[in-house]
């Protein structure tokens, strides 16, 4: 049943109803042609008049054979969902007076879970008499989306329901990649680093002697 709405989605050559149509194809010119013109050219070619733009003017129709149409736009719907990135909601749970090494623990997961693409659902569950802290709370989750604002945006601000307190974290855009500075050379030692970068001057006949003297100096050191 599936397959056969998939083929009833398109008109071709006599279902087509149109007067006149825009024809398109490979290593075919697109122009305007009455509908029995076109009929007469995809059966001189052997080939279908398929119907792919039906709500243009004129429609436009292709000149292909139906299968491998069909074939084709099957092949793009399945590369286009492979393309997809499917979103899911982490949810990650605090206590009221949650300890700073249990924090940490759950922040580490928190920018896994960004650096993944999934949004983060972070709330704060009051137990009891707990619900007198509501405003600490609010800090650690605002404390949250402080130390997650490089990578993460704040789609929901802290909100009290019940006995939970939540905020929505989704991941930002990916930012452009910084231009790489160029690395020190290692083979090179410190002293010798920083002189090369503030001394504007070119070396001397004299001084390139004893730098050159210098590594056999340290050796024999």
């Amino acid at each position: 049943m599936k397959g056969d709405n998939k083929k009833n989605q398109y008109r071709v050559n006599d279902q087509i109803r149109a007067r006149d149509v825009r024809i398109v194809g490979d290593d075919i010119e697109s122009t305007v042609v009455p509908i029995r013109k076109a009929l007469q050219m995809a059966e001189e070619m052997g080939v279908d008049l398929v119907e792919i733009s039906p709500n243009a003017t004129p429609p436009v129709c292709r000149l292909i054979d139906y299968s491998k149409f069909l074939y084709q736009q099957k092949k793009k719907a399945k590369e286009m969902k492979a393309k997809q990135v499917k979103m899911e909601v982490k949810e990650i749970k605090f206590g009221p007076q949650t300890a700073e090494a249990d924090y940490n623990f759950k922040l580490r997961h928190a920018k896994e879970f960004i650096a993944d693409g999934n949004k983060v659902k972070a709330y704060v569950f009051f137990k009891g008499r707990s619900i007198l802290f509501k405003e600490q709370g609010e800090v650690l989750l605002l404390r949250l989306a402080n130390d997650l604002e490089e990578i993460a945006k704040v789609e929901n601000m802290p909100v009290l329901e019940g006995k939970r307190m939540s905020l929505m974290l989704a991941p930002k855009k990916p930012a452009q990649p910084k231009k790489q500075q160029p690395k020190p050379d290692k083979s090179r030692g410190p002293k010798e680093e920083k002189a090369a970068t503030t001394a504007p001057a070119a070396p001397t006949d004299i001084e390139t002697e004893e730098s050159e003297s210098e590594p056999t100096t340290n050796a024999e050191a």
